[in-house]
């Protein structure tokens, strides 16, 4: 009886297929890129076939590789399939969402999504990762890019990318909102990832003056600094709704269409018939447009 390959470098080895990566694949599979690297090679030794060509932007299959992995990838869909099939949660909705769409739009919203719809069983992963469908099974995902996002995905606009200058009513005293140009590029920055600012204040035809900033790792951080009176947050306009209707933020510069990074809601076209999937889908798509 032929000897089976290590488990271990069979999911390695699907999951550097399905992204051609073995950064993304040690992303999905929570372990270092160096041993999604040694699992294939490992494979490729028992198999003493070589499966990867190694270039310059990734991984490309060799023709054995492509082959093997067709039915490998079979071979674990049939595996996800079946367990899932054996603890079925008919009710349960996972969605992937970044923590800054999570705590600034989602969580605030639940209230209105609960009273609607109380017996789905809405779960939320929120992370900076790209979350993938097949592997960690989310039904929907909220991202912010440019699509086409993959052919095998139903796409739909949430919001447009409308970035606003925002700080606490109290940070300028007594001056008037928005602020002039020339006042805005001298107060203090906070920073995200992003790190919109430069094209921002290119937009408005003026070079950063000020005498400090902040640089924090997400948007969410970015706005509770502004709240607190660190600063000016640079961020969309949703994101900050709630909080400039409830006052702990103004909008204190000029809005900026940035374009080509609005935010999509995505789930798989084999979802169509899945009706809990579908009514958090509608649910969410009514909810931006009502905000708009």
């Amino acid at each position: 009886m032929t000897k089976l390959p290590p488990l271990n470098s069979l999911l390695a080895f699907d999951a550097a297929g399905r992204r051609l990566s073995f950064r993304a694949a040690a992303d999905e599979l929570g372990v270092t890129q160096g041993a999604v690297a040694q699992q294939v090679r490992q494979l490729e030794a028992h198999l003493d076939v070589a499966l990867f060509e190694r270039v310059p932007k990734g991984l490309a299959f060799t023709s054995a590789g492509r082959s093997f992995h067709i039915r490998i990838a079979k071979v674990f869909a049939e595996l996800r399939s079946a367990t899932a099939e054996l603890k079925p949660e008919p009710n349960k909705v996972l969605i992937s969402v970044t923590p800054t769409f999570a705590a600034k739009w989602l969580i605030p919203n639940l209230p209105d999504f609960t009273a609607a719809h109380p017996n789905i069983d809405l779960r939320i992963m929120a992370t900076e990762k790209v979350s993938s469908f097949h592997s960690d099974g989310i039904d929907l995902a909220v991202r912010q890019g440019s699509p086409p996002f993959g052919a095998s995905l139903d796409v739909s606009l949430l919001f447009k990318q409308t970035l606003i200058a925002v700080a606490a009513p109290k940070f300028a005293g007594d001056e008037a909102y928005p602020f002039e140009r020339e006042t805005l590029c001298k107060l203090p920055k906070i920073h995200d990832s992003h790190d919109l600012w430069p094209s921002y204040l290119a937009y408005l035809g003026v070079q950063d003056q000020s005498p400090r900033g902040l640089s924090l790792s997400q948007t969410s951080l970015a706005v509770d600094a502004a709240i607190a009176g660190q600063g000016v947050a640079l961020v969309s306009r949703f994101l900050v709704a709630h909080d400039l209707q409830a006052g702990r933020l103004t909008e204190v510069g000029k809005a900026w269409e940035a374009g080509g990074n609005d935010f999509y809601i995505l789930t798989p076209r084999t979802a169509k018939t899945n009706k809990p999937v579908l009514e958090v889908m509608t649910w969410i798509k009514a909810r931006s447009a009502a905000a708009l």
